[in-house]
């Protein structure tokens, strides 16, 4: 049951996909992204010049570039879905929130996050936020949930999902 991978650049329709999730919070930073094709279509953000040497080889690379997020149909309408390291590639601008280190803490260990922890947050348009702690450090993503206060951020995804995932 061994599924063939096809690695190949970022069709200008899937760069679009990118795009747009991208501008709901900022401006995208990087515009060069490859994809990975299986079961899903991983998408990759690949520097330039290593792409030009990589697409010399004969051997197809085992890795190469930045996971940044998945493409998906949801309900028949293809879909990116963003990681966390998504973000470093987006100059965040809107839909993001600051959080105290206490509130910060609890958001990385897959809580949730009550009003009283947010510092700062701006938020336009689309439900979900990107996390950030009172240094910058992207935490994860949240989903806002304005009519709560005691869980006014809602955990989707944060840094320390890695270390909690079984094995």
């Amino acid at each position: 049951m061994s599924e063939t991978l096809r690695y190949r650049r970022a069709s200008a329709w899937e760069y679009d996909l990118i795009l747009r999730e991208a501008e709901k919070y900022g401006e995208l930073k990087h515009h060069f992204f490859a994809v990975v094709e299986g079961k899903f279509r991983d998408v990759y953000a690949v520097n330039e010049r290593v792409w030009a040497e990589i697409e010399k080889f004969r051997v197809k690379p085992y890795a190469y570039g930045t996971f940044v997020g998945t493409i998906k149909v949801d309900n028949l309408v293809e879909k990116f879905y963003p990681n966390v390291e998504f973000f470093y590639f987006v100059n965040v601008e809107k839909n993001y929130a600051v959080l105290s280190p206490k509130a910060g803490f609890l958001f990385t260990t897959g809580k949730d996050v009550p009003r009283s922890g947010v510092r700062k947050y701006v938020w336009q348009g689309t439900k979900k936020l990107v996390i950030y702690d009172e240094n910058g450090v992207i935490l994860g993503i949240g989903r806002i949930n304005a009519e709560s206060r005691k869980k006014f951020i809602l955990n989707v995804t944060d840094v320390g999902e890695f270390l909690r995932r079984k094995r």
